[in-house]
């Protein structure tokens, strides 16, 4: 193997953690998942190539990712029984790293890493990241540096990550102004404008999940009130098809399952998305983007959440724009984190124009996707993908994690 450099991408979500390791144009080289719940097993890995720019070529076999050895194969280590906390979780996240690394390029020098992460990363804390105990108190930029000495590091929020993926290869190119709407465990949205994601002065612009939803909230502090995402979100939905009955878990995946069945989850259901729509509408009104893009778990249950949003959307907005799956629905935060390190190892802040022009090869799908796939999942190729009722999910990285 050569000495070429490579980077490494990170999506520290409140259930998993993905990362990637690719070369200096973003094509995947190996990528791994591992859940943050130390009880649930040992970290997932793919290989290889995917998908060439345009999305119109797809490799079946031969891949990296492919068993014999090959490059893009990885051994993680199983998670330890016992692990609690922020900082195990991290820990857990380098060591599934380390070992990507050590598989799929032993001898290349790691030239940058970029992180994606729910809650406002900065070099000795992550702020507004509730969904894991401790992890605001993380000094994530200053641990990424420990482990990975001598790399440049770039972080960013799990939505703004997820936003420069799609509006440098994916369903926002174009798109002036654009917004993402991250429906997973959390909620949050990113506006894109001038082909860049919009930061805010304290990095945190597009953070719904902190809305006020009641009249009655104005004048409340942030701990006074019960938050948007506490009540629109992966997490949230499965508190309250559970309510106080710990024997019934549910995640947000069982909710939307089981609520064709259950009026009782189909009218939680109807009330979830309305509330979505009401914040989704205002949101529109005020920055009247060209198209909205949804990604997170929660779009493998988009023929139940659309015709809502787009109902809401065309009565109650002047100019309704686009609404579509994002073209990396369920990896984009990862996508995005390696756009950051790939920007980073070559030096530059902003994207050039030539790196926009290619999607980078992604790894194999895994079962699932590779089922979705021999049943006709179309390829995009970087424009916008709606999802119907006959339309099966594209394929992903990185994928099939419940929210």
């Amino acid at each position: 193997m050569g000495s070429s450099p490579v980077v490494l991408g990170f999506d520290f979500g409140g259930t998993k953690i993905a990362t990637a390791v690719c070369d200096l144009t973003g094509n995947q080289l190996a990528s791994a998942t591992v859940s943050t719940d130390a009880g649930a097993g040992s970290a997932r890995t793919a290989g290889g190539s995917a998908r060439t720019a345009g999305g119109s070529a797809r490799t079946a076999g031969g891949s990296a990712g492919t068993s014999g050895g090959s490059a893009g194969t990885s051994a993680v280590a199983p998670q330890r029984p016992g692990e609690r906390g922020a900082h195990a979780i991290f820990d857990r996240g380098i060591r599934a790293a380390r070992d990507l690394l050590a598989a799929a390029a032993p001898d290349d020098e790691l030239a940058a890493v970029g992180a994606a992460t729910f809650g406002i990363p900065f070099e000795d804390r992550v702020e507004l990241a509730p969904a894991i105990d401790g992890w605001e108190s993380l000094a994530l930029g200053r641990e990424l540096r420990a482990a990975f000495d001598g790399a440049e590091i770039r972080m960013a929020t799990d939505a703004k990550a997820a936003a420069t993926a799609e509006a440098r290869w994916g369903s926002l190119q174009g798109c002036d102004p654009g917004v993402y709407l991250n429906l997973g465990t959390g909620l949050a949205a990113a506006i894109v404008t001038g082909g860049q994601v919009v930061t805010g002065a304290n990095g945190a612009a597009g953070e719904i999940g902190y809305n006020l939803r009641a009249v009655a909230d104005v004048g409340l502090s942030l701990n006074q009130r019960v938050h948007l995402e506490d009540m629109v979100s992966g997490q949230g939905l499965a508190r309250r098809a559970a309510g106080n009955d710990a024997a019934r878990p549910m995640t947000a995946a069982d909710v939307f399952e089981a609520g064709p069945g259950n009026p009782e989850l189909d009218e939680l259901l109807t009330s979830f998305v309305t509330e979505l729509a009401f914040h989704l509408v205002n949101l529109t009104i005020c920055i009247n983007p060209v198209r909205i893009s949804v990604g997170g778990g929660m779009v493998r249950s988009w023929e139940r959440i659309r015709p809502q949003l787009e109902q809401a959307l065309s009565a109650g907005v002047p100019y309704p724009p686009e609404l579509v799956v994002a073209q990396f629905a369920y990896d984009a935060p990862l996508l995005g984190a390696v756009a950051l390190a790939v920007d980073a190892a070559q030096g530059r802040g902003e994207p050039d124009r030539a790196a926009q022009d290619t999607v980078p090869a992604r790894a194999s799908p895994v079962a699932g996707d590779a089922a979705r796939d021999a049943a006709g999942t179309p390829d995009a190729g970087g424009a916008a993908v709606h999802i119907g009722k006959d339309t099966k999910y594209q394929s992903t990285m990185i994928q099939d994690t419940r929210v």
